[in-house]
Parts: structure tokens; C-alpha cells; sequence
């Protein structure tokens, strides 16, 4: 975790729960810069005499060599007043002792250790408190500065502005993707800030790591918390990895290509060599097999048969089958077809499954909820007549003409009935015996 969200979950005693410096450890991510000390606990041989470089770590993984003239009793983790161009630098140890030989090795430092720069002494408080202020500094100069470009039409965006320890100096990183005459800007900055101005353009990554974020990956950005160096990235490991080489999956934040397409490749490039050479297709007798996919994992390999009569199939093969028609085509023998070299997949019948409790069933709280909703609907009903007894005025008014066709349905039949009384009277008169 990065300092910048390590100090917002401060204790009691104002101290963060990360890395314990209140986000003032200039390490640009706790641990980010850290060196292990392999050689710390081996015995130094008598009549050696330790070597007095020690490397400082700055803010934003910066880091650099500085010489221990006065021979300083320094440990990893001191804050050190450091020389600077010109006044005064604060940092933080990171690395003392042999080691220090084999890290200037590694980063390619070709400066004698004479016209290195100096260690004056361990950080005292004032030194600790102007940089303090001179870091508190560095928001607010960081968007003034950007207004200043976008005034002066610059296509440059500064992401980052770095003090020195003693407030005299500020470094201003930035990104463009063209060259960009920023004399006219720095004269500008210079008499705003009245400070000595360095520029300093970074690419991309290291504006990613700068900034930070998080990944697709649902952490947070490998340049932003440990990576360091950055390496070059091709799409060749993304076809060693068979990955589909699509831009907007294989990029990430920074635009460029991910840097963990780089943490496996060595691994996916030693399981390839297992793989037999298919750059030929495999021929039989159906037509020629065309190599399309390879799973590095279950060591097999697809080919596509493109039959003469028509009409294509894809087929999947294990390694050692590949290398038995390889053999067989080499030879001058061509199968009938790959059916009998082909992999049979075998497929999961699922158990017989009975719904014997019957709970299951998706629409078994169907009916329950229609007769309550039906219920629910005649209590709203009711309880509507009841405190409105208007609304059942306004709706007899409404619909005058369901009355009367109700009027006369009563009359009708009332007149059916008066008609079918007299029929059954003069039927019965009629069947009287005569005298």
C-alpha cells in the first residue's frame, strides 16, 4: 500500500497504520524500494575496510550513491542531510555496506567514488522540519504549473513536482509525446515560485507508477508498489502465452503494453520447446490439417482439416500423436484421417435427479401469492369505500348508463315472467274437459 492511502486511516496518536511515518517515508510506497541485505550477518574479514558509499532513496523512487567521508554509523532506515546542487537534500538510507558494490554494478554507475557526492551528517530536526514544509509545497506548485502550460499552449502535462529538502530546488516531471520548448514556462515558474527549476520527462510507465491505481487485476499497480525497472514488452510474449492480441485487453493504464506479460513468459517459452514444429500442416488422405490452437497446460495441440470434398473439422490431438504423423507424413504415409489419432473427451452424465419433496419447483409460491394479492386488492377496495365515500358518488355519476341498462333488465325480466304466468294460465283453460 502506497503512503499517499496508507496515511488516511490515521490512529489515535497520529501515526497511520502503514508504515508508521505518517506518510512522510519518501519511499514512494512502504516497501516499494527496499533492499534486502544478504551480506549483513556474513563476518567481515579483518583488514577490509567498509565500503563508504551508501545508496539514498528520494521521494518517487528516486534513488542515488552518496560518499560517507566522515564515516557515519548508518543503518538501513536513517534519515540522512545529503548534498545537494545547490543547498541541501533529506533521504532516507536504503542499502550500506559491500552490497552497495554489487548494486552500482547492476545499475550501470560508471562515476568514481571521489566525485560522488557527499553524506554532511543525520538528518537534525530542522533539516526534518524544512523538508516537511517543502513537501506540503508540492500539490499546490504541481497545478499552478499546469495552469501556467495550458496558458502558454504547451502539449505537456506535468503529473509530478519533487522539492529539495531545503525548498531551493524543485524537479518537474513531465510527460509529451513531441519535443516541447519550455524556456518561456520555466521563466514563468522561476519568478512565481522563486526557486531553482529542473525539468525532467519520464514516459508513460513511470508517470503510472507515479500516479498509481488499480489494476485489471483488482490490485494495485505492480509499478506503483514494488516494480522498479522497467523492462520492454513485446507482442511476441503475448503469442508464446497464446493470448488474442487485442489491444484494449493487453494494455494497461499507462497505454503501453502489461508488464506481467513478462513474469511468465520464460515459463509458457520451456513448455513450448516440448511442442513439436507445426509449421507445415499434416497431410492425409482427407486433405491437409492446419495447426490453429495450442493449450500449453493439457500439453495438446487443434488442427483443422480442410477435406477435398468439401466441408471443414477441427480435431484435437495430443503431442505424441502430432509426432506419429509427423513421422508417418516424413515417411511418405498419409492416414485416411485424424478421427483415429483424435482425443475423445469424455462427457459427464449428470445423476438421475427426482424432485421428491417438491420444494423445488420455481413457481411453487405462485398461488399463494395471486390468492394474497387477490385478498390484499378486496381489502384496499373496501377500505377505499369506506374512507371515500365521495369517489363512490363521483363513479355513480360517472356511469349513469350502467343504471339504467340495469333498469331495464329488472323490467324485462319482470315482463317474461308476467308472459310466461299467462301462457301456463290459457294452457290450462284450454286442457279443461267440456260439459
Amino acid at each position: 500500500m502506497g503512503c499517499t492511502t496508507c496515511s488516511n486511516n490515521i490512529t489515535e496518536n497520529n501515526v497511520p497504520n502503514g508504515c508508521k511515518s505518517n506518510g512522510n517515508c519518501a519511499s514512494g510506497g512502504c516497501e516499494r524500494m527496499s533492499v534486502f541485505n544478504w551480506l549483513a550477518d556474513l563476518p567481515f574479514p579483518s583488514g577490509m575496510k567498509i565500503f563508504d558509499v551508501v545508496e539514498v532513496a528520494f521521494k518517487n523512487g528516486r534513488k542515488d550513491f552518496y560518499r560517507n567521508e566522515k564515516r557515519l554509523n548508518l543503518c538501513k532506515g536513517d534519515t540522512v542531510t545529503v548534498e545537494g546542487a545547490p543547498g541541501f537534500d533529506v533521504g532516507i538510507v536504503m542499502l550500506t555496506g559491500e552490497l552497495v558494490k554489487h548494486q552500482m554494478k547492476r545499475k550501470k554507475v560508471t562515476t568514481p567514488t571521489r566525485e560522488l557526492k557527499k553524506i554532511y551528517r543525520k538528518s537534525s530536526e530542522s533539516d526534518i522540519a524544512s523538508w516537511k514544509d517543502a513537501r506540503g509545497k508540492e500539490w499546490e506548485t504541481m497545478h499552478q504549473a499546469r495552469e501556467m502550460a495550458i496558458k502558454l499552449g504547451l502539449e505537456m502535462k506535468i503529473s509530478d513536482v519533487e522539492y529539495q529538502g531545503d525548498g531551493k530546488k524543485a524537479i518537474f516531471y513531465y510527460t509529451a509525446s513531441q519535443r516541447v520548448d519550455f524556456r518561456e514556462l520555466i521563466k514563468m515558474m522561476a519568478g512565481q515560485f522563486k526557486i531553482r527549476i529542473e525539468m525532467k520527462q519520464i514516459g508513460s510507465r513511470q508517470e503510472a507508477g507515479r500516479l498509481g491505481g488499480i489494476g485489471a487485476c483488482g490490485r494495485e499497480l505492480c509499478c506503483s508498489t514494488w516494480l522498479t525497472d522497467f523492462r520492454s514488452v513485446s507482442t511476441s510474449a503475448a503469442r508464446y502465452q497464446q493470448l488474442s492480441l487485442n489491444p484494449q485487453k493487453l494494455a494497461g493504464q499507462c497505454g503501453k503494453l502489461k508488464c506481467c506479460l513478462n513474469y511468465e513468459l520464460d515459463q509458457y517459452a520451456d513448455a513450448l520447446k516440448m511442442f513439436p514444429d507445426v509449421r507445415r500442416p499434416l497431410k492425409t488422405k482427407e486433405g491437409d490439417a492446419i495447426h490453429i490452437k495450442t493449450d500449453v497446460f493439457r500439453r495438446m495441440m487443434w488442427f483443422l482439416v480442410q477435406k477435398e470434398k468439401g466441408g471443414n473439422s477441427i480435431i484435437p490431438l495430443e503431442i505424441e500423436k502430432v509426432r506419429e504423423v509427423i513421422e508417418m507424413n516424413k515417411k511418405g504415409v498419409f492416414p485416411k484421417d485424424l478421427n483415429s489419432f483424435a482425443v475423445v473427451e469424455e462427457v459427464e452424465i449428470e445423476p438421475a435427479y427426482e424432485n421428491v419433496v417438491g420444494q423445488d419447483d420455481l413457481t411453487r409460491f405462485d398461488k399463494n401469492f395471486n390468492k394474497k394479492k387477490k385478498r390484499n386488492n378486496k381489502r384496499n377496495n373496501t377500505k377505499n369505500r369506506k374512507t371515500n365515500p365521495e369517489k363512490k358518488k363521483e363513479g355513480d355519476k360517472q356511469h349513469p348508463t350502467a343504471k339504467k341498462s340495469n333498469n331495464r333488465n329488472h323490467k324485462n325480466k319482470r315482463n317474461n315472467r308476467s308472459k310466461n304466468n299467462n301462457k301456463r294460465t290459457n294452457t290450462s283453460q284450454n286442457n279443461k274437459p267440456k260439459e
